[in-house]
């Protein structure tokens, strides 16, 4: 087995499916672009769903790539040897090309061939979907495997909870798919033991989804008229086993994290548990909000949806910081070397580094004005109380004085044996008209791959929208900074440092209007980036689809880099409505909006 850095297995992995005629292709932002069902780009496949439906891709119908991705939904778990926010998998698409065969024949040969990462087979098991009234039992797979000399002790079949990959929302590509593990070398928990239980004898280290279905809006599952492989491989987990260790935060991704931050605090990292679990809270946090703010449809702290998540992020991360020590303005300094780590690989990182910097310094600065004041409030509040629940009013009382999201005060309150009225928090919330984290999560209904008409007509309305602003404000630098669509409105941020005055926000709906009055084709064209910019297209996406991108025209009225869907025509978006223009966030304005067939 090759002990390889996290550099090395990023370009073996990339050079190996690029030998396959894959096209390498760049990472997709963060931030998803309109698709409702998610805050963070969560896994390889988002950035690729309307490929994946059938739409042409610009660089093939081979692809390949390192995505950057944000789960949050464990971040109480970050801490522990294995959970962290921010991650990269390693990934390789089939559009419709080859399917079962080649993908199980080319991840045997990347996992066990000497010249790539030559792990022993007998070391390997693996899993394929056993089959239930939706689909039948994949023996295809399996019989693949034994094809590959793999022995049937090694092979398990398992139901859909373990090998089913289902759309996000309540439709969208799916099918079975067959997981890779590697033997720990921990004794089996039972006679049962399985890569489904969770001793810890097995490690999934690789995953490749075949997409055959479409799950439609009655719950069927439709054959796809092009059957697609998508494949997940986690780095930061693959170098740690790669690499011998015990935790991904001993490998060398985190290692120049961690010694900043030791020289910050004094202490070492193996000093006890508590500071360990310090150190990796702090390391994870910082890394993620570096990513997330240098990301090139980049957030900045807020109250609401992807912004609430990194104030999140960083409060807790300078809470841990401020036990093991370290002063204000530690936090910048670790985000410099997370930018110094990854700026070559993700050059948004360099290019954004003074607004990281900033926004973290700034963060920094408001949260330590009141958390000092706001830990006496709470070990005040836990004193007197006369049961081990803290009250809903009371935990809002800490948000909207002191600025503990609600996270954090059930964190507080778990270490000191108390719990939260969390109903009781929500509805105080609610009455203080702003949205909290699971009410943003709520809203988010819709289909991942909802690419119905009335997403598509407001797809294109958010291409006229920001045409208008940039005409009506006068400002060609004005950039979008962030999408969501559902089936029912559009919300869109774009970059702009005042409130839009009343004459304004009629003049850009009046604008959107007549372009759709006008009923122009909407023409899209594949081109290179350099042409793109020749031709003077707008985007600010444009480097995620490799060197050749599409280009929607609406002749006279806006041309812009994008992945669709769109309408046909403008005509048949109907009426156009600026229901709210607000903040969303320093420097960026937010507006919703609706069409309407009348």
């Amino acid at each position: 087995m090759k002990e390889l850095t996290s550099r090395q297995l990023r370009s073996l992995y990339l050079e190996f499916f690029k030998s396959k005629g894959h096209t390498i292709i760049p990472s997709a932002s963060l931030i998803p672009e309109n698709d409702p069902t998610v805050l963070f780009t969560t896994a390889g496949m988002h950035p690729l769903v309307p490929y994946l439906l059938g739409e042409k891709h610009p660089a093939g119908t081979r692809l390949t790539d390192v995505q950057k991705c944000v789960r949050t939904g464990d971040i109480e778990e970050v801490g522990d040897a294995s959970h962290c926010t921010f991650f990269e998998m390693l990934g390789n698409w089939s559009l419709g090309d080859y399917f079962k065969k080649e993908a199980i024949s080319w991840s045997f040969e990347f996992l066990t061939d000497e010249k790539w990462l030559g792990i022993p087979k007998d070391k390997l098991y693996f899993t394929c979907f056993a089959g239930d009234e939706n689909a039948p039992k994949d023996t295809e797979s399996y019989q693949y495997w034994r094809d590959m000399g793999v022995e049937e002790s090694h092979i398990f079949f398992l139901d859909k909870k373990h090998n089913w990959w289902g759309p996000a929302g309540i439709t969208g590509p799916c099918g079975p798919d067959t997981e890779m593990f590697i033997d720990t070398g921990k004794p089996a928990c039972s006679e049962h033991c399985d890569p489904s239980c969770s001793c810890g004898k097995y490690l999934e280290i690789w995953n490749d989804v075949f997409m055959q279905y479409n799950k439609n809006e009655n719950g069927e599952f439709e054959p796809l008229a092009k059957q697609n492989v998508d494949t997940g491989m986690g780095l930061d987990r693959t170098i740690c086993i790669l690499q011998g260790k015990k935790s991904v935060y001993d490998t060398d991704v985190f290692e120049g994290i961690l010694a900043k931050i030791s020289e910050l605090s004094g202490k070492h990292y193996e000093d006890d548990e508590e500071t360990t679990k310090a150190f990796r809270i702090v390391a994870d946090h910082v890394r993620c909000a570096t990513f997330i703010i240098g990301d090139e449809k980049g957030v900045t702290p807020s109250n609401v949806d992807q912004g609430y998540v990194l104030r999140r992020l960083l409060r807790r991360a300078i809470r841990f910081a401020m036990k093991l020590g370290i002063a204000q303005g530690g936090l910048p300094q670790i985000a410099e070397q997370v930018i110094a780590q990854y700026g070559d690989i993700y050059p948004e990182l360099e290019a954004n580094h003074e607004k990281i910097v900033s926004e973290i310094a700034q963060e920094e600065e408001r949260f330590s004005r009141t958390i000092t004041q706001g830990m006496k409030e709470f070990d005040k509040l836990v004193t007197y109380l006369k049961t081990n629940e803290i009250p809903g009013k009371s935990a809002f009382r800490l948000y909207d004085t002191f600025g503990f999201p609600i996270e954090f005060t059930m964190e507080l309150a778990a270490e000191k044996g108390f719990t939260v009225d969390e109903a009781g928090y929500h509805e105080a919330f609610k009455k203080h008209q702003e949205k909290s984290q699971a009410g943003a999560e709520q809203r988010f209904k819709g289909g991942l791959a909802d690419t119905g008409e009335a997403t598509a007509r407001l797809h294109t309305a958010t291409h006229l929208l920001l045409a208008g602003l940039k005409k009506v404000l006068g400002d060609d630098s004005i950039m979008q900074k962030g999408s969501n669509i559902t089936a029912e409105r559009l919300r869109f941020d774009f970059s702009f440092a005042r409130p839009l005055t009343a004459e304004e926000k009629q003049a850009v709906e009046n604008f959107v209007n007549e372009a759709i009055a006008a009923d122009i084709v909407v023409e899209c064209k594949e081109m290179t980036l350099e042409q793109a910019r020749e031709e003077n297209a707008t985007g600010v996406f444009g480097s995620k689809y490799g060197e050749v991108v599409k280009v929607y025209n609406i002749e006279g009225w806006s041309k812009e880099i994008c992945g669709g869907p769109h309408a046909a025509r403008t005509g048949e978006l109907g009426k156009f409505h600026l229901q709210k223009e607000q903040s969303s966030s320093a420097g960026v304005r937010r507006i919703r909006a609706t069409l309407s067939n009348d």
